[in-house]
């Protein structure tokens, strides 16, 4: 038996998100799957690759050199791949496109009959999935292109990034505590902030943007999306930050009320990322100017 790219796709998901049920997730896999392929590659290696942690993997010594190799050797496949199929400028498959949660319900619905008009012959795979999942998908090759909203970060995969827009922050509470102020949220009581569970990189913005820290952190309620902690707030039991991309469809409650933000520093850049040296970069750049022309936000 020979070391395979799919192991080595997997152990470099598990080396990045540091964690296997992560890892199958960006991967696109049960867990199970991916595990009865690390288990092979090991026993090919001869060795482990991870230090099976409670709180997630880390790599081996061994692990390190290896994963070093393999991601070369997953570099040189996907140039390979990219020189096959980027000679017409267009992938012959779905271009396969990974946007975040709290992203792809509020302006899919704007920019993908525009990218559709503006690139006929390109056919997409639209995907759902936090920040960390897309990153790891664009390192070993099961995404092309992502829509994220945080800075590309230094480890990992080099990436181009384009900027899209600025999508600032507002403030959703129940109708009762409506009083057209925009608001300082040093005012707000911490302890009243609902956002998402752990892992949405927008309850780590929004957190930074109360500038709250240690056991005064916001509560959560495990929730994965926007819509279910706007209900909480509807029916008054505390207020969350919102980005104003999603206020025309998560506020059309006439229980909710947004409040302008006062306070520096509430919102996110949001930009459109790819791996560096991909054979579909001006395909890429087209695609954020037909994001940028959109323009989903009031000027």
């Amino acid at each position: 038996m020979t070391i395979t790219l799919r192991q080595m796709r997997y152990a470099d998901a598990v080396a990045r998100t540091g964690h296997f049920g992560r890892a199958a997730e960006a991967c696109a896999v049960s867990q199970p799957a991916l595990s009865q392929q690390i288990m092979a590659l090991e026993a090919l290696c001869g060795t482990p690759l991870f230090d099976r942690l409670k709180t997630g993997v880390q790599l081996t010594p061994f692990g390190r050199d290896f994963i070093a190799l393999a991601q070369a050797t997953l570099r040189s496949a996907e140039a390979l791949d990219a020189f096959a199929l980027g000679r017409s400028g267009r992938p012959d498959r779905h271009l396969r496109f990974g946007l975040i949660p709290t992203v792809a319900p509020y302006l899919l619905p704007a920019i993908f009959p525009a990218l559709r008009r503006a690139l006929a012959d390109v056919d997409f795979a639209v995907s759902e999935n936090r920040t960390d999942a897309l990153l790891a998908g664009l390192g070993d090759g099961s995404l092309d292109v992502a829509l994220i909203a945080t800075p590309v970060p230094e480890r990992g995969p080099r990436l181009v990034s384009a900027p899209l827009f600025l999508d600032r922050f507002v403030l959703a509470t129940s109708r009762s505590e409506a009083d057209g102020a925009p608001v300082q949220l040093s005012t707000v009581a911490p302890d009243r902030i609902l956002l998402l569970d752990e892992g949405h990189c927008f309850r780590d913005q929004a957190i930074a943007a109360c500038r709250i820290e240690g056991s005064t952190a916001p509560r959560t309620f495990a929730a994965t999306s926007l819509s279910t902690i706007v209900e909480f707030v509807a029916n008054g039991q505390g207020v969350t930050l919102l980005p104003q991309i999603a206020v025309p469809k998560e506020a059309s409650d006439p229980r909710i009320a947004i409040h302008a933000i006062a306070s520096s520093g509430a919102e996110r850049r949001l930009s459109l990322v790819w791996r560096e040296g991909a054979a579909f970069a001006p395909l890429f750049e087209r695609m954020a100017e037909t994001i940028r022309a959109c323009q989903p936000l009031p000027n």
